[in-house]
């Protein structure tokens, strides 16, 4: 139980580390942020759930996996298949009802659909090339969490368009993400090291979405704020 208590409490660290860099970026010099600031924290989250990500019987990935089922074997939920969609429909469903967001409909379209079409596609290439056994033995699908990817993606995603207007929104929206990861631990459906290397790839996917976009179809009504750069 030591286990797990330590790493869950590692994830949601990491998660309020990440709200807190997104509203304390702006204090930096613009190089600091970018070497430091900008990638420290995917960074993290991604080497944690190589290194954590060991088959051995005694590793603290398995370890984890005995709490739960000494704990919580009969713990199971569906919740977490719709959460991890949840920030992208309070980031439209706030712009609908007159709150704007800082990019317009357009661009912003734009940046959702690039940063989730690299989240899909790295996390569909190392589930492929990995072959992970899930902890509940139904699939070899288990190294990303899918979930955990797309719902650490979808909360960058709010966190960049309200986190201007609103300096909670990155802890609100990320606390949503950690949730999703811990259920999908709670599920038995992923271990740990999936979870912080899913969490990794949806922040860095969205993130790398923002940094690279173009403004192509920008609205002279509603101009794009460009501190997330």
């Amino acid at each position: 139980m030591k286990f797990s208590c330590l790493f869950l409490l590692l994830l949601l660290t990491v998660s309020s580390l990440v709200s807190a860099q997104e509203n304390d970026s702006s204090l930096l010099p613009r190089k600091i942020c970018w070497t430091h600031k900008k990638l420290a924290y995917p960074t993290a989250l991604l080497v944690s759930g190589v290194l954590t990500n060991n088959n051995n019987p005694e590793s603290v990935k398995n370890e984890i996996v005995e709490a739960r089922t000494e704990h919580f074997s009969g713990f199971n939920t569906k919740i977490d298949n719709y959460l991890q969609f949840s920030p992208i429909l309070i980031a439209y469903g706030l712009d609908a009802a007159g709150v704007r967001s800082k990019t317009d409909f357009a661009n912003r379209t734009a940046i959702l659909v690039k940063g989730e079409a690299f989240m899909f596609g790295t996390v569909s290439l190392l589930k492929q090339t990995t072959r992970q056994l899930r902890p509940d033995k139904s699939a070899y699908t288990s190294f990303p969490s899918g979930h955990t990817a797309q719902a650490f993606a979808a909360a960058t995603f709010l966190s960049e368009e309200y986190k201007d207007r609103w300096p909670w929104m990155p802890y609100a929206s990320y606390g949503i993400a950690s949730s999703v990861g811990l259920l999908r631990m709670a599920n038995n459906r992923h271990y740990i090291s999936d979870v912080l290397m899913g969490a990794g790839l949806g922040l860095l996917s969205m993130k790398a979405a923002y940094w690279t976009h173009r403004y192509n179809w920008a609205n002279k009504k509603h101009k794009h704020i460009n501190s997330s750069l």
